[in-house]
């Protein structure tokens, strides 16, 4: 009798199931729930176990034949079943009456791991390809059944589960598995797909729950002000069907230092709101519509995006980003993005977008103690904290981290095309005292403040973004840091280009003073020559001069609205003329008078204005004069294709310079930055012969007094500026001449 009492009990669908797994696992807090769940064999036969709050029954039925393997048993209150099978067999589960109706659905924990232990190393082992093939949430078909495969990096939480609409939400129903020597947590759910919401419910090791937290990899989010992730259709953006081969073939020449790269920097959500619509910013396809035949005809080469990452504050402008694969959901889909880039490029024009690797916001569905503990960021606040901004600072010394951001750059470079990255803030990541005073800061190990770990990130970056054919980086960096734009193998960051900030300050400054007083201020006009090829440089009027009380760009210029106008023409004449490439960010080319403003769009109606709408003309024609002459370009890193011809006449505030492109092709620049025209004004020129006036910033359909000198003038064989012929020319007001050989 003790034998056929033995054997009832070992037929007890809890056999073998430990009481403590049970309490773990009805508590949401197991950390291996595919030792316990699913069909596990014992020394009594196969047995499956499941988790489904509010079922009230389950069978277990074979996937081929559609025969009934078992039924299974409520063995706890809050929905944990279990019982034998009649054979281990590929099956799925019928419910009866599961949320008020019957379902019939793959188990998630009847199936074998989906990565690979070799990718899994590669991600310890800081390669950000790992990070692409590894993380995040893609639709596949794993062991014939289709689903979402989800995973995770999280190696120091107690337990990570995947929650959504499709589980209401509830941590119990999709505890994850760990895979111990990567510390990624992953998951293949069954009979979901693209367009899934979902977030990862962390249980520290503590034992606390953290607050939801979305997925740092995925490549779709919810539109803000909602914050889950999103399951991407990864097959509709790796196989998106793009035409752009043209432009993609011939976009390595069209990116170097001897091209005329000519950037329109935009506010993608601002540029063109519609206030008809609740003052909504445009979609994709909208900009698509206005924004590139803009730019287009505004004789722009490129376009530059302030971040279009998921970002949860829009008053941000994208520069505190979470969702760092992810294009915004307020402007559409990553399917709606590419198209907008494939459009573009159509178009013949580039696309370069602001990224952020220097800092994250702490939003808690974020990134900031990511599985209960300093993950992402440093631990210590000296180095994990940035004051100035009141974000976290990544750690770029963990591989993983590294790997993350670097598998970011890729993402937009590689599966949507764009075609550069300006890399936000590179200064804060270089120095380790950055905007700290003294004991504020940690020395790296050298006893020195240099960030050595952020020096080595951007090094790989730029060494992977060079394996991209036409692919540039473009570095916002504000300080003397020497070699960033010099190769990696020479020491240097590997930079292709970098922001000339010294240059815009100067600059600026000069054309703040009233030009009575800039006789004083001369060399302001003249120092960005001294260093002009130590770096190759982009000369930029970004949105950083327009916000924060700085006012507009016009706002700056001295004088009545008249030597407003003269002064900012004049000053975009000596910009687009001296050696480097441009920038200029929105409502800068025709004068937007307020400083930027993130809910409004630049203020489009001031073009009725004759004096807006000419300053416009001026930004066009300039445009096409330097994408059109190559001595305005060809030799924008080489010291010879400038030369001084007037650089000390203070007393007058002119301006001479020489630009060539070392091939008989020469342009004279001829900058007159005072209100008081100056006739006879003669200047040394490289040859003698006529000389055609091909741009005047003061010509009448520019809003200018049309003071000039008719369009040619001819060279004489008078010596002067240590040239043998000269010519005496009319400089009118404020104005910037360019003249041209022949």
């Amino acid at each position: 009798m003790n034998n056929r009492s033995d054997k009832a009990d070992t037929r007890n669908p809890s056999h073998g199931f430990n009481p403590l797994d049970i309490d773990a696992l009805v508590e949401a807090q197991h950390p291996d729930p595919f030792a316990v769940l699913g069909l596990h064999q014992t020394d009594v036969g196969p047995v499956v176990r499941v988790y489904l709050p509010g079922a009230s029954a389950v069978s277990v039925v074979d996937v081929s034949s559609g025969e009934q393997l078992g039924s299974l048993t409520r063995i706890h209150d809050a929905g944990l079943f279990a019982g034998f099978v009649t054979r281990a067999a590929a099956y799925c589960l019928h419910i009866i009456d599961w949320h008020g109706t019957p379902q019939k659905t793959h188990d998630p924990y009847s199936f074998g791991p989906v990565l690979s232990d070799e990718w899994l190393s590669r991600l310890s082992n800081a390669d950000p390809y790992a990070v692409l093939e590894c993380l995040g949430s893609r639709p596949i078909v794993h062991g014939g059944v289709a689903g979402v495969r989800f995973a995770v990096w999280a190696p120091n939480a107690k337990r990570v589960s995947v929650v959504g609409d499709f589980n209401t939400w509830d941590g119990r129903r999709h505890p994850m598995r760990l895979r111990h020597g990567s510390g990624v947590w992953e998951l293949f759910i069954p009979g979901i797909g693209a367009g899934t919401r979902y977030k990862y419910e962390i249980v520290a090791r503590e034992g606390w729950t953290l607050p939801l937290k979305a997925d740092p990899c995925s490549m779709q989010s919810e539109k803000p002000p909602s914050t889950a992730s999103v399951v991407a259709d990864g097959d509709a953006i790796d196989h998106y069907a793009w035409t752009d081969d043209e432009w993609m073939t011939m976009r390595a020449g069209k990116q170097t230092a001897q091209s005329p790269i000519s950037i329109y920097e935009a506010h993608a959500e601002s540029w063109f709101r519609i206030p008809e619509d609740a003052n909504r910013g445009m979609n994709w396809h909208e900009l698509a519509e206005r924004l590139i035949p803009y730019a287009k005809g505004m004789g722009f080469t490129h376009l530059e995006f302030m971040p279009i990452a998921e970002h949860p504050f829009g008053g941000s402008w994208g520069y505190q980003p979470l969702g760092q694969f992810a294009p915004s959901a307020r402007f559409g889909t990553p399917e709606q993005f590419a198209e907008f880039v494939n459009r573009t490029h159509e178009a013949g024009l580039g696309v370069i977008i602001d990224w952020v690797p220097a800092h994250f916001p702490n939003d808690a569905h974020g990134l900031v103690q990511f599985d209960g503990t300093p993950l992402y960021e440093h631990a210590d606040p000296r180095e994990g904290y940035h004051q100035d901004w009141n974000t976290m600072i990544y750690n770029l010394g963990r591989n993983e981290v590294s790997a993350f951001l670097i598998a970011s750059g890729l993402v937009w470079l590689k599966r949507y095309h764009v075609d550069g990255l300006r890399v936000d803030a590179v200064a804060s990541m270089l120095y380790r005292d950055y905007s700290r005073k003294a004991g504020e800061w940690v020395p790296n190990i050298y006893g020195g403040r240099e960030n050595l770990e952020s020096i080595a990130f951007l090094k790989r970056l730029n060494h992977e973004v060079r394996h991209i054919p036409g692919a540039i980086t473009i570095a916002e960096e504000s300080t003397a840091w020497p070699g960033v734009t010099a190769s990696v193998e020479s020491g240097g960051l590997g930079f292709d280009f970098k922001w000339n900030i010294g240059w815009m300050h100067d600059t600026l400054h000069y054309m703040q003073e009233d030009p009575v007083y800039r006789q004083y201020h001369h060399h302001l006009y003249t120092f960005g020559m001294v260093y002009a090829y130590s770096e190759r440089f982009v000369l930029p009027l970004s949105h950083d001069e327009v916000v924060h009380g700085k006012g507009s760009l016009i706002g700056k210029m001295p004088g009545d609205r008249w030597q407003k106008f003269a002064n900012l023409r004049a000053y975009f004449g000596f910009m687009w003329t001296h050696p480097g490439k441009k920038l200029l960010f929105m409502g800068g080319e025709f004068g937007q008078v307020a400083e930027f403003n993130h809910d409004e769009s630049p203020h489009w109606h001031l073009l009725d204005d004759a004096l807006h709408g000419g300053l416009q003309k001026l930004v066009r024609d300039l445009n096409a004069l330097y994408v059109g002459e190559p001595a305005l370009h060809k030799l924008d890193s080489d010291p010879r294709g400038f030369e001084w011809i007037v650089g000390d006449d203070n007393a007058n505030s002119v301006y001479a310079y020489r630009r060539t492109d070392a091939e008989g092709r020469d342009l004279v620049i001829v900058c007159n930055m005072t209100p008081v025209p100056r006739a006879g004004y003669r200047i040394g020129l490289p040859r003698g012969g006529r000389w055609i006036e091909v741009l005047n910033s003061d010509a009448s359909i520019y809003g200018g007094s049309n003071l000039g000198n008719g369009g040619v003038i001819y060279a004489d064989d008078f010596a002067s500026h240590r040239r043998g012929q000269s010519a005496a020319i009319t400089l009118p007001p404020l104005a910037t001449l360019v003249l041209r050989a022949g």
